[in-house]
């Protein structure tokens, strides 16, 4: 009986092992296709979609990832990709969002003519661990759901890989580095913040230098005006919030009008490219003043809606990754509720306490450590005052566009710029950028 039951044994592992011969074989077979090859990994879910025509493959896919990396018992969460595939030998780009996320294909990808894939940040999106719980969104955590997905689709695509990452999916990039820096060629971040506090008081420096003086002047007498005339123009936001169903109930009524006047500044010179001789003035109508409030300041980004949507980003940013306030002493003649703090952001029965290390060892590691990467900002942009700062001791680079805004991309570039940045990705990735217009 026992000679039976040993043989038993014996058999069966005979056939588990050749099953996992079988299925090593399979994966590193260069024959096998992307099809195949994702339908035999146990942690996906895949379905095939349309999408831009430069890709041969576009997938939508679910991988499932422990809540708690650090944990083996953790419960598991489904994570959002999109994969866009042209051929495996070719480099992946590999596109980190601080977000949701959603398919299109990225400057990057263009460039190379290369394969892509969108990642969505955890507790964003279609990608939120069930149950809810706070305690497992942070920055390493995110690191490692992106390094197993790194390691994973290595398995398959053997060419270079380079990661990218735009705003909070810049620092999202850099975190990722910093735990796991060989796990790419290289890295192209965009317009990407390393906060030092949740009152990054460089904000207010840049601020008060930013462009020209003129048009400085033609930005604050803008939000001047809008305080000055509050009556019908707070009149005219209760109005707009009734058109298109906006509550402020997390902040109050009239401080959501005054914080929205004071995000002004910083919203055009993150956003605009229209030039400040557009600003309307005190002889523009009430109506093109309103549009032009409405369009580049924050009227939709202190209502209930966006505030509850952004609670994930609010979250970090008051735990570890940082944000900026406003000064209020310019407009203390016009403010009435507005002190500038924005504790209204965080989410409810959360209590927060700063923890500025974090970001303080991404900034050293950045300086110190970070090799083969490429920071891009807009000069104008406010969030580049909270921008990386390089030293010379690595072989990164920085580039700042002088008059971009957040939207700054390396086609924003002069040619010779763009020469810059393209020589240092052909030194790191060992390719030739054929079209560098």
């Amino acid at each position: 009986m026992k000679s039976h039951r040993n043989y038993i044994l014996l058999l069966l592992f005979i056939v588990l092992n050749l099953s996992a011969c079988s299925t090593s074989q399979v994966t590193a077979d260069s024959d096998i296709s992307l099809f195949e090859w994702l339908n035999l990994q146990p942690d996906l879910t895949i379905k095939k979609i349309e999408g831009d025509s430069a890709f041969t493959e576009i997938y939508e896919i679910f991988i499932e990832q422990p809540v708690d990396h650090f944990n083996p018992l953790s419960p598991k969460y489904t994570q959002k990709i999109y994969l866009s595939h042209i051929d495996k030998n070719l480099p992946m780009v590999v596109e980190l969002d601080g977000y949701s996320v959603r398919n299109r294909p990225n400057e990057l990808s263009r460039i190379f003519k290369s394969n892509q894939m969108l990642v969505e940040h955890r507790y964003f999106g279609e990608s939120v661990p069930q149950p809810f719980d706070w305690e497992y969104l942070d920055i390493r955590q995110s690191a490692e759901d992106h390094h197993r997905i790194i390691s994973k689709f290595k398995e398959y695509y053997s060419g270079k890989w380079v990661s990218t990452g735009i705003s909070k999916g810049g620092s999202t990039v850099i975190f990722h580095r910093r735990y796991y820096p060989d796990d790419v060629d290289a890295t192209v971040a965009y317009v990407a913040p390393i906060a030092r506090s949740i009152e990054d008081k460089r904000v207010y420096e840049f601020l008060k230098n930013v462009s020209t003086p003129e048009c400085r002047q033609s930005v604050h007498d803008f939000q001047v005006h809008i305080l000055k005339n509050r009556d019908k123009f707070y009149q005219m936001f209760l109005n707009n919030a009734e058109e298109n169903q906006l509550t402020y109930n997390l902040v109050g009524d009239e401080k959501a009008f005054e914080y929205s006047v004071l995000e002004y500044s910083f919203a055009y010179w993150q956003w605009s490219t229209d030039g400040c001789e557009k600003i309307p003035d005190s002889n523009s109508s009430d109506e093109e003043i309103f549009e032009h409030f409405k369009k580049n300041s924050g009227v939709d980004y202190f209502s209930d809606k966006d505030i509850k949507t952004y609670y994930p980003f609010f979250y970090q940013a008051y735990k570890d990754y940082g944000y900026y306030a406003y000064e209020t002493e310019p407009f203390k003649e016009y403010i009435l509720y507005a002190d500038g703090q924005t504790p209204f952001f965080i989410p409810e029965d959360v209590n927060l306490v700063f923890n500025p290390e974090p970001m303080k060892d991404m900034s050293e590691w950045v300086e110190n450590e970070g090799e083969n990467f490429i920071f891009i900002y807009g000069g104008n942009d406010p969030w580049t005052a909270a921008g990386v700062c390089l030293t010379g001791k690595t072989n990164s680079i920085k580039m700042v566009h002088p008059n971009g805004s957040h939207r700054t991309r390396i086609r924003s570039f002069s040619s010779d710029d763009r020469e810059i940045i393209y020589s240092k990705l052909e030194e790191w990735l060992e390719i030739k950028i054929k079209d560098k217009n």
